[in-house]
């Protein structure tokens, strides 16, 4: 902890308040103590304050539709795990012995919610600069901000979408696997018309491949 401290320029705090935000709600449960949820609440709220200022600040020129996809893919679940494991986050949450055998304290979901409850605790303990610079150096600098590689096929369409229909896609979703081997067909529409079907093991991968046959679609029909 002390080390992860010094990353934010600190060498002192109050360390219970700091602890909390690494306490799972199984181990909270196996130990009768306070979990680290409200603070993952606070912390959410905090760490959008902050990316989105910077998104506003550093990308003067893009409107909402791009910094709106550009913002999802600083916050997600996904990247906040990985800042998280690179921290060595899982060292220091707590976890019921269960969730402990079972490879929890390398999970997306945890890491993710561990990582906005320690924003929350920086926030609190030392204010909302603390937080933003910790947020920023920590997190934000490491990620890829190119604009081509922010934007997944189903982001992309967002933005087609968006500015050439000025409409959202949407996604319908059937289940065609077995409960054995889950397989899913999605199709997206825009504007009221289909433009690509897609299929993967998962409902996002199904999007994913929908959006990638739409843009596909929609390439094709304005070369030709």
């Amino acid at each position: 902890m002390r080390a992860l401290l010094r990353l934010v320029g600190k060498r002192s705090g109050d360390l219970e308040r700091l602890d909390r935000a690494f306490v799972h709600e199984s181990y909270a449960r196996e130990h009768t103590a306070v979990s680290n949820e409200r603070m993952e609440f606070l912390g959410d709220a905090v760490l959008g304050v902050i990316v989105a200022t910077w998104l506003y600040e550093t990308f003067g020129d893009e409107d909402e539709g791009i910094l709106t996809v550009r913002r999802s893919r600083i916050v997600n679940d996904a990247q906040l795990a990985q800042t998280a494991l690179r921290l060595k986050f899982p060292e220091l949450v707590f976890l019921g012995a269960g969730m402990r055998t079972s490879g929890g304290a390398e999970n997306t979901s945890i890491l993710a919610d561990a990582f906005e409850a320690f924003v929350a605790a920086l926030y609190l303990e030392y204010g909302l600069e603390t937080a933003r610079r910790f947020v920023l150096t920590q997190h934000v600098a490491h990620l890829d901000h190119d604009r081509e590689a922010l934007l997944d096929p189903k982001s992309k369409l967002q933005l087609v979408a968006q500015e050439q229909f000025a409409s959202t896609p949407v996604y319908r979703e059937a289940v065609v696997g077995t409960p054995q081997a889950p397989r899913f067909e999605s199709t997206v529409s825009v504007a009221g018309s289909a433009l690509g079907t897609g299929a993967g093991a998962s409902k996002k991968a199904a999007q994913q491949a929908a959006a990638g046959a739409a843009l596909a679609f929609l390439s094709e029909r304005t070369t030709s």
